[in-house]
């Protein structure tokens, strides 16, 4: 008996792997087909991305060469390096590629400065390596690589106009010449990307027709065999109703396993089976809707307005085969499911008995391709259109101005005292306060209006259809609603403030770029004024012009900077006394434009003091004088010490990784630091009394020296020389450029000489530009003069030759 009960479980889960593997095998080759679905079509999806990347990067790089070839200013050709940037990525992505063995970390590289997304990598490669010699997407790449060779050219064009811009004295009578090659490549790369676009185009909708037959393959395979199965269990159940029920049963197991809805109709429409995906998708359980019209339990109707309107079961059975639907459910309570609906006839010995139905349903997928979409165009904190969704809003305000005009505004607001809320109470209490004034803001604004997190803290708005008195007291009520804002975080309590920088936007054609410039300098200047304002730009506002005049300047220091395109100059400081060993000089700074003019710093240092880029310029004036001393000093080591005045800004003395930097620069250079004498404004260092002191004892202490300039330029100078342990005090040059006419500075120069002396500093005096002037100021015992009568400013590298060479003389004098 034993053996035959093992016999019969044997026979019976023989029987079982029967029925259920070819189901197994269709579900699995289900979920493969899907995974490898959506990683093709995600692969091919990053390369439409990409192209449109690419053509937007050559637009622009066309755009800002043909700017550049006309105007030849160096923003442009930044503009246009940054843009080109992307397609020669690309570029680099296919070489590296096309290579016999393919550079993997090169074609990384390459992509990325293409701008792709890093997630979207790997697929892309993967798609190019594998398939590359397949029909659509060969005919694609030789599309790319002649889009390359325009890339290729435009960056020989722009070369050559770089060149022809510096060199050639004649460019302005060829620029035509370079716009119409610029043209030229224009059109070539704009057909290229085309051609290249509209083969991925034909490619990506040839894989989506691939994969929706192919799923509807894998549905009608499952559903046949559903229905073989059935058949078969049918014929069984005439010799053995048990054995029939029990594969009844295994059958209904596996369609309840079924993620997709599957609902069985006779011909008439009643239902005969419905799983347990398909119970919970329409709301009715197979109890209350076996035998049943579906459409008394549920409707399934068609979500394009544009469909046909035969009843669905028509469609499927007069179609006599397996088609596709998008359709929408409609349950009893109302609601409604977008599916995917693959209705298949049932034909039993040649004639149709009902239709199976396997309804997909969509909402996963709507909902994050929803999410998706709105993640892109709004602040995940706020809730607020971001960055991105402003400026396209701009833009096609701006657009819709051609055509039809309007009075609009636009705003940039600024909080004031977040950083304040953020560093004390940490970025949880940031965020929550961003939301609360993203509330107080919208409260005042109407519905059609933009408000947008631009980032951080800073917000924009648009205003359109409001003329430019309305959007003052817009934005007064904005700055009033802020200011009256009082957050709580824990037991303590804030307030805060906005600058608003308001404008109205101009009629006619009109840059976004300069727009969105406008209103942040507005913005800016609403700030500088002292915060909690609002600053409204109005044409000729010379104070903005001014600003933009400065953030030309920034960009150029920044571009100096990174070039090493500054020059040092030096002036000498000649000792009125005898007994001075060594030479003095004063270190001065030029800074050489791309064309070679050499710029006096009075041009450049205003917008680099307001916009706080002297302490990158102080780092380098010390750099590079230490070396160059050290250099001198290294090759004669038996020469006399040259003394060098290197000239701070006040940022840089108050800032602690500064003093730090000058001890670093002064141990690794072999220069004694009695050599180096610092030098800082009588004006820096009284604003900065208690950072001045400590700085000036810290160098002190290493052997470095500090002259106080323009002393006496102030009222109250007398009252802080004490406290502060300078070596120099250098005269004022209001007082010693008048000495001989006026007995007044001649006195004030003989009472700071006088008061020097006494508290044991020496004196320098400035703009001595005659001899007359330098013999008054012996007479008054001055110790040091510098001007133009004795030594102007040349550059340092001539001046430690001439020295060299003096130094050479008197060795072999000697």
């Amino acid at each position: 008996m034993s053996q035959e009960a093992n016999a019969t479980g044997t026979h019976a889960r023989s029987q079982l792997l029967r029925l259920v593997w070819p189901f197994v095998l269709v579900v699995l080759l289900q979920s493969l087909l899907a995974s490898g679905s959506l990683y093709l079509h995600s692969a091919v999806r990053a390369y439409v991305a990409g192209e449109s990347l690419w053509s937007k990067g050559l637009k622009d790089a066309i755009h800002y060469l043909d700017l550049y070839a006309q105007t030849g200013e160096p923003e442009h050709l930044a503009e246009y390096q940054q843009a080109i940037a992307v397609p020669l990525g690309d570029n680099v992505f296919r070489q590296a590629l096309d290579q016999p063995v393919p550079d993997l970390a090169v074609a990384r590289q390459g992509i990325l400065r293409g701008k792709n997304h890093p997630d979207d990598v790997d697929s892309m490669i993967w798609l190019y390596l594998h398939f590359r010699q397949l029909s659509y997407l060969e005919r694609a790449i030789e599309q790319w690589a002649q889009g390359d060779h325009y890339v290729l050219q435009l960056e020989a064009l722009a070369d050559e106009i770089l060149q022809g811009r510096q060199w050639r004295a004649d460019a302005e009578d060829i620029v035509p010449t370079w716009r119409a090659r610029i043209d030229t490549i224009n059109r070539g790369a704009t057909l290229a990307a085309e051609s290249f676009s509209q083969i991925l185009g034909e490619a990506s909708r040839v894989v989506v027709r691939l994969l929706i037959v192919i799923n509807l393959l894998s549905a009608t395979l499952l559903i046949s065999l559903a229905l073989w199965r059935t058949r078969k269990l049918l014929a069984e159940r005439e010799a053995a109703d048990q054995a029939l029920e029990l594969v009844k049963q295994r059958a209904q197991t596996i369609l309840a396993s079924i993620g997709d809805a599957v609902i069985s109709l006779t011909s008439d429409g009643r239902i005969a089976y419905m799983n347990a995906a398909a119970e919970q998708l329409t709301g009715s359980t197979l109890q209350q809707a076996q035998g049943q019209p579906f459409e008394r339990l549920f409707s399934i109707v068609d979500e394009q307005s544009s469909a046909t309107d035969q009843p669905l079961l028509e469609q499927i059975l007069g179609s006599g085969a397996a088609g596709d639907y998008a359709k929408l459910i409609v349950r009893p309570d109302g609601s409604s499911v977008a599916v995917n609906l693959v209705g298949t006839p049932v034909q039993e010995r040649g004639l149709v008995s009902g239709v199976v139905m396997v309804l997909h349903d969509m909402t996963r997928e709507r909902q994050f391709v929803a999410s998706l979409s709105w993640q892109a165009s709004h602040d995940a904190l706020t809730g607020l259109a971001n960055r991105r969704e402003f400026e396209y809003r701009l833009a096609q305000l701006l657009a819709r101005m051609l055509r039809q005009p309007g009075r609009h505004a636009l705003m940039f607001i600024d909080l004031d005292q977040f950083k304040l809320v953020n560093d004390t109470c940490g970025h949880a209490a940031g965020d929550e306060l961003l939301r609360q004034v993203c509330e107080a803001l919208q409260a005042h604004l109407r519905e059609g209006d933009t408000l947008a997190r631009l980032g951080g803290d800073e917000f924009g708005v648009i205003l359109e259809n409001c003329p430019s008195d309305a959007a003052l007291r817009v934005a007064e009520a904005l700055r009033v609603a802020v200011q009256d804002l009082r957050f709580a975080w824990g037991e303590r309590l804030f307030s805060i403030s906005a600058s608003i920088g308001v404008v109205q936007v101009p009629p006619g054609q009109v840059s976004l770029a300069d727009l969105l410039r406008t209103a942040d300098l507005a913005c800016y200047s609403a700030k500088e004024r002292g915060r909690n304002r609002v600053h409204a730009y109005q044409p000729g506002d010379t104070e903005l012009s001014e600003r933009v005049g400065e953030m030309s300047w920034v960009q150029r220091i920044q571009r100096a900077l990174e070039e090493n395109r500054f020059r040092l100059y030096a002036q000498p400081i000649v000792p009125l006394r005898s007994g001075e060993e060594g030479g003095h000089v004063e270190i001065l700074l030029r800074l050489q434009d791309e064309d070679g003019t050499l710029i006096a710093p009075g041009s450049f240092m205003p917008a680099a003091e307001r916009y706080g880029l002297m302490p990158q310029i102080d780092r380098w004036v010390v750099r590079h004088t230490l070396q160059a001393l050290a250099r001198f000093h290294v090759e004669h080591p038996h020469a006399p010490l040259l003394h060098c005045a290197i000239n701070l800004s006040g940022t840089s003395i108050g800032d602690p990784d500064f003093l730090a930097f000058l001890r670093e620069q002064l141990a690794g250079q072999p220069l004694a630091p009695q050599a180096i004498c610092f030098e800082i404004t009588e004006t820096v260092a009284i604003a900065n009394l208690a950072d001045a002191t400590h700085f000036i004892n810290e160098l002190k202490a290493l052997g470095c020296r500090f002259s106080l300039d323009d002393f006496c330029a102030g009222m109250s100078s007398f009252m802080y020389l004490k406290h502060l342990p300078v070596d120099y005090l250098k005269i004022d040059g209001s007082f010693v450029r008048e000495l001989l006419g006026d007995p007044i500075d001649r006195a004030m120069v003989e009472m700071i000489n006088q008061i020097g002396h006494v508290m044991g500093k020496r004196t320098i005096a400035e703009f001595v530009e005659t001899a007359d002037v330098l013999a008054a100021l012996g007479e008054i015992g001055v110790d040091f003069a510098q001007g133009y009568h004795l030594g102007k400013p040349q550059p340092l590298a001539g001046l430690l030759a001439i020295a060299e060479l003096l130094f050479a003389t008197g060795l072999a004098a000697n």
